[in-house]
């Protein structure tokens, strides 16, 4: 058996659907319905780990915006569809997708950042960056402390670089962090903008 690129998730999928499927009262579907009403109308979102859907990719469409969606669970990628049929989304891991070979006015990353690897997390965030348009936002969840813990649903590594680190990645990159804020259910989440 080949090495599993959705970070234990295939294995899980029907326990994060449960977990995670919410609706408009999903943890973290408000923060995201703030932040999509600051792009411009019908903008074009690449939702990386977009799972099932729910409620990250649906409270984007929600808002009028052009989603297309990543994750490297087959078992989300086949809820996704069922879920959005029509909407384009891909079965792949965020390091080896060539993110539909085009850019995007706004990428978001819920969830996902701090399940790679920390070589992998800097390997991606650049790839985020040179798929966003100019002026283009980034909206990613991770720990604001320097951390390491193990996931509650996988029960494997997670790694957070912390908010120093991000900021530090990002600027190097040529993106601007004009906001960090944290949802209802304590996710911490970093603004960027490419400059």
């Amino acid at each position: 058996m080949g090495i599993d690129k959705s970070n234990g998730y295939e294995s899980h999928a029907s326990t994060f659907f449960r977990c995670r499927s919410k609706g408009a009262g999903g943890v973290g579907a408000q923060s995201v319905r703030n932040w999509a009403r600051t792009l411009p109308e019908e903008a074009t979102v690449l939702d990386i780990g977009c799972g099932a859907g729910d409620p990250v990719s649906k409270a984007l469409m929600d808002e009028g915006l052009a989603v297309y969606g990543i994750d490297a669970s087959p078992s989300l990628v086949q809820m996704f569809r069922q879920n959005f049929p029509g909407t384009p989304v891909a079965c792949e891991a965020v390091e080896d997708s060539a993110f539909f070979n085009r850019q995007f006015d706004a990428i978001i990353a819920w969830g996902l950042m701090f399940l790679l690897p920390k070589e992998t997390q800097e390997l991606v965030i650049p790839k985020m960056a040179n798929a966003l348009y100019p002026g283009g936002k980034l909206l990613f969840t991770a720990p604001s402390q320097k951390m390491k813990w193990n996931d509650a649903i996988t029960e494997m590594e997670s790694a957070s670089l912390g908010a120093e680190g991000y900021k530090t990645l990002l600027e190097a990159l040529g993106l601007s962090l004009v906001d960090e804020f944290e949802d209802e259910g304590g996710n911490h989440y970093y603004h960027a903008v490419k400059l």
